[in-house]
């Protein structure tokens, strides 16, 4: 069965920083596109980061750009979140799709998502 997993999410205070990983069971991640993206209530799913093969360029959303870093090797993909502000909260969710071209932050480029981990930036 394939699946995956998102950990690593939590409280953090304003200022603070967060690594998100992101493992998949039954397959390897290092032939997909991988996407992480985030939906805060009342709003729409946001792509935030992507990374395409191993040695490819990713792609940030301009909210997190100079704050958020991906990477990843062939069974986890990791998020790592700097400088988090409270419109940083959300459920950040991973999700794969097949490595045509780049990766993009359109969720219609992937098809096998995880379930979601909570980040919540607050004093």
């Amino acid at each position: 069965q394939l699946q995956f997993v998102e950990t690593g999410g939590g409280l953090v205070q304003p200022g603070g920083s967060l690594r998100l990983s992101c493992t998949a069971s039954g397959f390897l991640l290092d032939s997909y596109h991988i996407g992480w993206f985030r939906q805060a209530p009342g709003k729409e799913r946001e792509g935030v980061s992507c990374i395409g093969r191993i040695g490819t360029r990713p792609a940030y959303a301009d909210s997190v750009k100079g704050r958020f870093t991906i990477s990843r090797d062939r069974k986890i993909v990791y998020l790592h979140m700097n400088a988090l502000n409270p419109e940083d909260t959300a459920v950040y969710y991973c999700a794969a799709g097949a490595a045509v071209g780049l990766c993009g932050l359109s969720a219609g480029q992937y098809n096998r998502w995880g379930q979601g981990t909570q980040v919540t930036v607050s004093s």
